[in-house]
């Protein structure tokens, strides 16, 4: 058996997440507003502070990573406005189903965590590879984990492959008619535009990059810098 992923490093992944949305709020914002409603950025930037808010202050006294994972879910359903609410905490509350209620878990454990989350994502949202949403930046980062995962590959090496193709994912979502939510209302002239959707799950995934592949030390679970 491989490294095991601990539940203080969900944790410090949650809180690296949400320093990375932040910084990226201004462009969330921008993405948005060419082919959305130009509020994913502070949407995200707000249900994340409300996580941070949680772990802050000790209201996250989570036993297992599943309990954690559930209660981020609700949170951010609770205070992420849009479709960006539902869709995050139907990934969450999926990634949770597969935990087991255990306090760590296993690269292969993990991949079936992310593998669940999307599923979720997508019979939420409805939407398949090439909708130019969310989905085509997670489905290969997902893709590339399992990959890694069964080929006993380290967490770090692994985490790492799957945050490339995330970002590849990302990139193509630009060169894609988007089918779903307000951006499909533009049709043709969504073509040339990065997904915002997308871009937030890229930093979810590069924020798991450089958090579950990685050993939390004891003066890391409180510092988001």
């Amino acid at each position: 058996m491989g490294q095991e992923i601990s539940l203080a490093q969900f944790r410090q992944w949650l809180l690296v997440y949400a320093d990375r949305i932040a910084d990226a709020e201004p462009l969330l914002t921008q993405l948005d507003a060419a082919i959305g409603d130009a509020d994913h950025g502070v949407n995200m930037r707000r249900g994340l502070q409300k996580v941070c808010e949680r772990l802050d202050d000790g209201g996250l006294h989570c036993a297992d990573v599943g309990s954690l994972l559930r209660t981020v879910a609700m949170t951010l359903i609770s205070s992420v406005g849009g479709a960006a609410g539902p869709l995050y905490g139907a990934f969450f509350l999926r990634a949770a189903q597969e935990s087991n209620g255990n306090t760590g878990v296993t690269l292969e454990q993990l991949a079936a965590m992310f593998r669940s989350g999307l599923e979720g994502i997508q019979q939420r949202g409805k939407a398949q590879p090439g909708d130019k949403t969310m989905v085509d930046a997670l489905l290969p980062a997902v893709k590339a984990l399992e990959a890694a995962a069964a080929a006993h590959q380290p967490a770090g090496a692994a985490l790492a492959a799957a945050q490339a193709a995330a970002e590849q994912g990302l990139q193509h979502t630009a060169e894609m008619q988007a089918n779903k939510g307000r951006a499909s209302y533009l049709g043709p002239r969504s073509i040339g535009h990065q997904d915002p959707g997308a871009t937030s799950a890229f930093l979810l995934v590069a924020a798991a990059a450089a958090t579950l592949g990685q050993p939390v030390h004891a003066d890391q679970s409180a510092a988001r810098h």
